[in-house]
């Protein structure tokens, strides 16, 4: 396999944008090729046939294009499709074991609340993740449906009424438990971090789930001598399935920084 090859992230939207960002954090010589499923978003409201048939095109669009290794940035297609690794040639990691793993060695009180898509929520992976981790850990699951299409918005501030008004609903009764700890079980739901931090008090460790799966996404590539050993100069190109027109200005906003690659429209249903 060709450790000069790009690293693939896929995501159903722009969620996935928060793996990248820690990705081209930890990794600046790295390219890496990401591709946002916004003409289908959100994944987590489709049937688990669905949800399966999308990332097993997302993934074979990537490998379409060469990368060394696939990481899937969206909660609900790493909970329910987890077995596309199966029928991929190159190494996958999804963002549930990741960061199952970070929750259960941030939390104090063995309490841990998920937040997550309806599919993710129905699918009890983090669940089933935690558990085997650390059996005596408490777990409470939310679904907040509304999350991802108020981030495909933008509508993230943390003062915006809207914005506030569904964090106090989603997240009352994982307050009311006394969680010390909650995954942010989409990678949407990093860019809602200060109004959700702000409901639920600074000493709630918030566990991002982009953020855990590029840590984990290094530590492999690492093991497996797939790293380009570039210490700069990596670049990241963007593919969607539909219109690209205001993606630029959302994804320079979440990444933080200027985009210099390219930003493309592909047919998803070729693959």
């Amino acid at each position: 396999m060709d450790k000069n090859a790009a690293i693939g992230v896929f995501d159903s939207g722009f969620g996935g944008l928060t793996a990248v960002r820690e990705l081209i954090r930890l990794l600046p010589g790295e390219d890496i090729i990401y591709f946002g499923d916004t003409g289908r978003v959100p994944y987590g409201s489709k049937s688990r046939e669905t949800i399966k048939k999308y990332a097993l095109q997302d993934s074979r669009f990537l490998l379409s294009m060469g990368v060394k290794y696939i990481i899937v940035a969206c909660g609900t297609a790493s909970a329910v499709a987890a077995d596309t690794k199966e029928k991929l040639t190159v190494p996958m990691t999804g963002v549930v074991n990741p960061t199952a793993a970070a929750a259960v060695k941030a939390t104090k009180n063995g309490k841990i609340g998920v937040i997550a898509t309806a599919a993710t929520v129905a699918s009890h992976a983090y669940l089933r993740s935690i558990k085997a981790l650390s059996p005596s850990c408490e777990v409470a699951e939310q679904a907040c449906p509304l999350f991802v299409p108020m981030v495909e918005e933008g509508c993230v501030d943390r003062d915006d009424i809207v914005v506030r008004t569904m964090v106090e609903r989603y997240l009352g009764g994982l307050k009311g438990m006394g969680a010390d700890t909650l995954i942010l079980g989409c990678t949407h739901y990093p860019l809602l971090t200060d109004a959700i931090r702000d409901y639920m008090g600074g000493g709630v460790a918030l566990i991002n789930s982009g953020e855990q799966a590029a840590l984990f996404a290094k530590s492999e590539l690492e093991r497996l001598g797939l790293l380009s050993g570039r210490a700069s100069g990596g670049s990241t190109d963007f593919y969607l399935s539909d219109d690209t027109e205001k993606f630029g200005a959302l994804a320079e906003y979440y990444i933080g920084r200027h985009l210099d690659g390219r930003v493309e429209r592909i047919d998803i249903e070729k693959y």
